[in-house]
């Protein structure tokens, strides 16, 4: 009895010291170490010390304009125009994906005024590329002070790398994996059975000029647009579907009005250099996305087709970069979606596109 009264004594010591030292550095340290490596943690903040009651959570998209825009302002300042008697601010972290954005919200204060999140909802973040992108280590790195657990045992976690933490070519043989082993649900009669073999397929043909010459700027970018959207998403085993799917539980939990607003991608180019299957594919996507989370209670703005291909920024490239009017765009359909919630507050600014669809 006397050596069980020993041990019980020593974990009781071992763990009254870990809560004391948990207190110690949480006290005196743990805001240095946030403002070092999760400075992003400011950003939170400000939802809770501006008492903003909507949040517009995003990342480049939002913040990214074209030189020769009248107006430079983010999606979120053009749909903040709508609602004047109403505080609105942003959480905007490039090149983050809705893994990063769960534990943003997370630590939103409870207390906090908020009353509804939109999220954006980026198409392309669930392919392989993103997923496996090595920006990713950066990412996690940034957010493991953030996570629910005792201040001192992230702090352990950050120093000794327990976080996702891979080097560029182990990330490069994931996606690749997943470029070779995830079927295409397309067509039965469809030449390639994965997006591997769809990318060799297509930059060994080659996209022709008038006078029959390869033009490889051009099929190089098809191959691009392939392998960024050439995917069936499954909701089993996608990462991004946890996250998006952890997002919804948070606003439950936290009683948020939640709206999802499913970016616009440059449908008129993918059709153009690569055709109907791929756009197939972004449609079908689209479709599965919003079925899902409108059975979630979730409000999806459906922003796919809403942009027109001269409105992208990046010509040669596959993003979610609007100029001045596909920004306008964006903020004026998810309005018309806000309004429903918000109907006396809700101030015309004279730019609502009908190219919108709001699925409650």
């Amino acid at each position: 009895m006397t050596a069980t009264k020993n041990i019980l004594f020593r974990v009781l010591l071992v763990a009254l010291l870990l809560v004391a030292f948990n207190f110690i550095y949480k006290a005196f340290f743990f805001e240095g170490d946030l403002q070092k490596h999760s400075g992003l943690i400011d950003l939170v903040r400000d939802v809770a010390n501006n008492n903003y009651e909507i949040v517009y959570v995003g990342e480049s998209s939002n913040n990214t304009a074209r030189s020769d825009d009248a107006d430079k302002r983010m999606i979120s300042d053009f749909l903040a125009d709508y609602f004047p008697a109403i505080k609105m601010g942003d959480i905007t972290k490039p090149a983050s994906h809705a893994g990063i954005y769960y534990e943003l919200l997370r630590n939103i204060p409870e207390g906090a005024p908020v009353k509804t999140v939109v999220v954006t909802l980026n198409l392309r973040s669930f392919n392989a590329q993103w997923i496996y992108s090595d920006l990713e280590t950066p990412l996690q790195k940034s957010i493991v002070l953030l996570k629910d657990r005792p201040a001192l045992f992230n702090r352990f976690m950050l120093s000794f790398k327990g976080y996702d933490i891979k080097t560029n070519e182990e990330r490069e043989k994931q996606f690749k994996h997943m470029w070779r082993h995830s079927p295409l649900l397309l067509r039965d009669d469809f030449p390639y059975e994965n997006v591997a073999k769809w990318d060799k397929g297509v930059a060994e043909k080659g996209l022709r000029n008038a006078d029959g010459s390869i033009n490889y700027e051009l099929t190089t970018l098809a191959c691009h647009y392939i392998k960024g959207y050439g995917f069936s998403i499954d909701f089993t085993s996608n990462p991004r579907v946890k996250d998006f799917d952890n997002i919804v539980r948070l606003a439950k939990e936290r009683n948020w009005n939640l709206v999802f607003n499913l970016m616009a991608e440059n449908i008129q180019k993918a059709d153009s250099l690569v055709g109907d299957d791929l756009v197939y594919l972004m449609r079908n996507n689209r479709d599965k996305l919003i079925e899902r989370y409108q059975k979630n209670g979730v409000l999806v703005v459906d922003n796919l087709e809403a942009v027109d291909d001269e409105q992208f920024i990046d010509q040669n490239w596959t993003t979610e970069h609007y100029a001045e009017k596909g920004r306008r765009i964006i903020a004026a359909n998810v309005a018309k979606a806000l309004k429903s919630w918000y109907p006396t507050q809700f101030v015309d600014v004279a730019f609502i596109p009908d190219t919108v669809s709001i699925n409650p």
